[in-house]
């Protein structure tokens, strides 16, 4: 796993083995066999095999299910803990943003944790003087720079912490799930600095479960299962792979457990392409607009959140979003049932034969309930080769 530009990061073989220890004499054997310079008799390893390099200018996202390594990934990159196995080699000034308030005491004020972070950062006491008011005013917690860290919320300890490591602009910036705290206009505030960080040849490790950050700030993608390493590439090929397995997964928890069309979830009740309403495949000409219009059963009677994505006859996929991404909320058209209306001007397809999945998921877009597809039939001629048309201009 590598790439042009001057190396910042290289890991090579690099596994992580914590002691399996369910008791507290466990634990003390598990330290006497340590000190002895044994292997405790059993252990876990939480990673594996990591080999990983990472250059300067490079940003880099890591994604995975909980408990896949991630974190403690970041942890032994920035020498918060030690590798079991393998070389673990760091250049460059780092900065990292990962548990909520490391680095801060919590009986003193923010203004005086200040001096506290950025010391640890590698700021010097001048460079320090000269930013303190910088630091504040990107925190803007007003006048809660002067209370105790233990009286912040978790959103203010995030924005202090990031506004530490924005005056310093280091080399490589690691940070782990950042922007999951904080406001909307706190997360848009990050992701233009990080934009403007990486402009400048900042290099960035972030960890999230938000594919869209990930999408938007990184070039490139590691996705960890287990403690390994199960796909490493371009940014929207891994994530894709991601999400497709999710969606199998889902599928397969859907199956073993009373799943779509139950009364207690959510549900696709109806759904009309271009006005019909007919499941027989729909026939369109190339460049033609498709309206959708579906509408969702909500046992509850929350708004549901939708999930649409359209494959070519051989399972490639083409195209997914979902009314969270897109920030849509569904019309309440009556007690448990809610719509959603979208238009697809001008559909680049090229002829042939595609399926398009709606999906019905929860309100908090977090689990898939339902799924119904409808087959689409593009009509037309055409030489050109692959699935969607280009605008393009020969010169």
């Amino acid at each position: 796993m590598s790439a042009t530009g001057e190396l910042l990061v290289r890991l090579q073989g690099v596994g992580k083995r914590y002691p399996l220890v369910h008791r507290k004499a466990d634990r003390m054997r598990a330290m006497l066999r340590l000190v002895a310079g044994r292997r405790s008799i059993a252990d876990v390893a939480v990673l594996q095999g990591i080999d990983l390099e990472v250059h300067r200018g490079e940003s880099l996202g890591v994604i995975g299910e909980n408990g896949a390594g991630k974190s403690t990934l970041l942890k032994v990159l920035t020498g918060v803990l030690n590798a079991s196995e393998g070389s673990v080699e760091v250049r460059g000034s780092v900065g990292a943003l990962l548990e909520l308030g490391a680095g801060f005491h919590p009986e003193y004020t923010g203004r005086e944790n200040i001096a506290t972070a950025a010391a640890l950062l590698g700021m010097g006491s001048e460079e320090i003087r000269a930013k303190t008011e910088q630091i504040i005013a990107w925190a803007d917690i007003g006048r809660y720079i002067d209370e105790p860290i233990k009286h912040y919320s978790t959103g203010m300890v995030v924005r202090l912490g990031f506004a530490v490591v924005a005056a310093r602009r280091p080399e490589l910036l690691i940070t782990d799930e950042v922007l999951a705290v904080g406001d909307e206009s706190f997360q848009k505030k990050c992701v233009r600095w990080i934009e403007d960080y990486l402009g400048g040849g900042g290099t960035l490790l972030l960890v999230s479960h938000s594919m869209y950050h990930v999408q938007k700030l990184c070039r490139h993608a590691l996705w960890l299962q287990q403690g390994r390493v199960r796909g490493y590439g371009d940014v929207y090929e891994v994530t894709q792979d991601y999400l497709a397995y999710h969606e199998r997964k889902t599928a397969v928890e859907a199956e073993a457990t009373p799943g779509p069309g139950n009364t207690d979830g959510y549900r696709v009740e109806r759904v009309l392409l271009n006005g019909r309403e007919e499941p027989l495949p729909l026939q369109i000409g190339v460049g033609r607009d498709l309206h959708l219009e579906v509408e969702l059963h909500s046992a509850d009677d929350r708004p549901p959140q939708l999930a649409v994505g359209l494959l070519r006859a051989d399972g490639t996929a083409v195209y997914g979003n979902t009314s969270e991404i897109a920030g849509a909320r569904a019309e309440r058209l009556r007690p448990q049932r809610y719509g959603f209306r979208i238009r697809f001007e001008s559909l680049p397809l090229l002829p042939g034969q595609y399926t398009l999945k709606l999906h019905a998921m929860d309100p908090e877009g977090l689990r898939l309930f339902d799924t119904l597809a409808r087959e689409i039939v593009v009509r037309g001629e055409s030489r050109e080769l692959g699935i969607v048309r280009l605008a393009q201009h020969w010169q």
